[in-house]
């Protein structure tokens, strides 16, 4: 019996895409691989697209909730004159439903110009004001959606719906890792997390190695951090190295299972995080001065202070991107005590954290953002005059600032119309501002892609343009 010059196996319809070698189905395979090994760029590589872009790194303060522009920095005294008036839009009264409940509400806050750049800022900003020349404003944003879960979606990775890659992780995907014992993307979350969950900082088609990884507030940062009792880092060794084999054994078998080099990473990662972590989170071990200017110890603000200091300390050891999260800026009743509160937690810390990146000679290079997901409105929603004012949600209208990393500092951006319903200058898309802050960084949103169910996708969904009048 003569033996067979090949053996008949059952091939799968996917076995036969990844074994083509020619056509449309070879260039997509081609570039997928290429993709992958984009993906997994050596401690401190440099893919920017605009090399002399500042930013190395980037601290994002997302104010989860939807804070007021109103009430925080874009006075508006027509609101004064309107104070209490029934509502009306493009010069007709509505409803019954929507006038005959809905009133114009001034702002509970007082004004004032701060800084030689004679920025407005509430009074309720005792620290920020000293910072406000280091800033800068834009009143132009706006947004799609004023749910909060679809509004967080859109304002972390781009799309409404979820499942997308936040902007986190393509900071961390285009720009790779500065410390390869540390994440390239790390999370500092509440200890209730924001609307829409952890798909606000997932990695979504990329690669999990991406993704962001949270640190708890309290007690261990993360949990299982260190090996069980009886387990030497010896012991963990060799079951890390032997695991490593027989994942690589399979990885050759199943070459389009691109998953599982982005998790024999995540191991590996994981171990060396046990030795850098401890270290990188301890806040005892700053001076006091230090511990102080952010507010810690404080009542108010030792929360916040120190997940800010913590966002300094990250940056500092080389990660790439650290998201703190502040809630809940949601505030439909009572909204001089609700933000007045909120302001008294966030306004030392951030002050501080801006102040000390400066003075460390860190800011030039590190670009802060400080943004929600939607504004408010100027009216009290369904609301009558005997209630404790607040606000409605509102996608047309807010304002975010930036600090550092090649902005233009010193400068509002923007406007919106007299009572704030909606940015009538420079106005733009949160793809647009997506892409601006990408560029800070020395990325091109058109050229960072990954291909993912059949096309090339992007953090901008389908392309937008730069905000150029906030680049310095």
């Amino acid at each position: 019996m003569k033996t067979p010059l090949f053996r008949q196996t059952a091939a799968t319809r996917r076995d036969f895409m990844y074994g083509m070698t020619s056509s449309i189905g070879s260039i997509a395979l081609t570039s997928m691989l290429s993709q992958e090994a984009k993906a997994y760029p050596g401690p401190g590589a440099q893919a920017v697209h605009f090399p002399k872009s500042k930013a190395k790194r980037c601290i994002f303060l997302y104010m989860e909730g939807g804070p007021s522009h109103i009430d925080l920095f874009d006075p508006k005294p027509k609101l004064d004159e309107l104070h209490l008036q029934k509502f009306v839009r493009d010069g007709k009264a509505k409803s019954a439903m929507e006038s005959g409940q809905r009133y114009y509400v001034k702002s509970p806050f007082e004004f004032h110009k701060v800084g030689q750049s004679g920025a407005d800022m509430a009074t309720a900003w005792e620290h920020l004001k000293n910072n406000a020349d280091d800033m800068c404003f834009y009143r132009g944003l706006q947004v799609d959606s004023v749910n909060h879960p679809s509004a967080n979606y859109q304002a972390n990775t781009g799309n409404q719906f979820g499942g997308d890659p936040a902007i986190g992780s393509w900071v961390n995907y285009g720009l790779g890792s500065m410390n390869q014992d540390l994440p390239g993307f790390v999370v500092l979350p509440e200890l209730a997390q924001p609307q829409g969950g952890a798909s606000n900082w997932a990695n979504g088609y990329l690669p999990s190695q991406f993704q962001g990884t949270p640190l708890r507030p309290k007690g261990s940062p993360i949990l299982d951090i260190h090996p069980p009792k009886g387990v030497t880092q010896e012991q963990q060794r060799k079951n890390l190295d032997l695991l490593a084999k027989v994942n690589q054994m399979h990885q050759e078998k199943n070459p389009h299972h691109g998953d599982l080099a982005a998790r024999m990473e995540n191991y590996e990662l994981a171990y060396r995080m046990q030795s850098q972590v401890p270290t990188a989170v301890n806040i005892e071990s700053e001076p006091e001065s230090v511990r102080k200017l952010y507010g810690i110890e404080e009542k108010q603000t030792d929360d916040v202070g120190r997940r800010c200091l913590l966002a300094r300390k990250l940056v500092e050891q080389g990660v790439r991107f650290v998201q703190v999260y502040v809630s809940t800026w949601d505030s439909h009743d009572s909204i001089q005590t609700a933000h007045g509160s909120l302001v008294k937690r966030v306004d030392k810390p951030i002050s501080g954290l801006l102040t000390d990146l400066k003075q460390r000679g860190m800011l030039e290079d590190t670009l802060v953002v400080w943004m929600g997901e939607f504004g408010r409105t100027p009216d009290n929603g369904l609301r009558g005059p005997g209630v404790a004012y607040g606000r409605d949600h509102n996608s047309k209208a807010m304002t975010v600032w930036m600090a550092g990393g090649g902005v233009k500092a010193g400068h509002t951006i923007g406007a919106t119309d007299e009572i704030g319903a909606e940015a009538v200058d420079t106005v733009h898309h949160i793809r647009d501002f997506h892409c601006t802050l990408l560029k800070l960084l020395g990325l091109d949103d058109n050229k960072l892609t990954y291909y993912h169910a059949g096309r090339f996708k992007q953090l901008s969904q389908f392309g937008g343009t730069t905000i150029d009048q906030l680049i310095a």
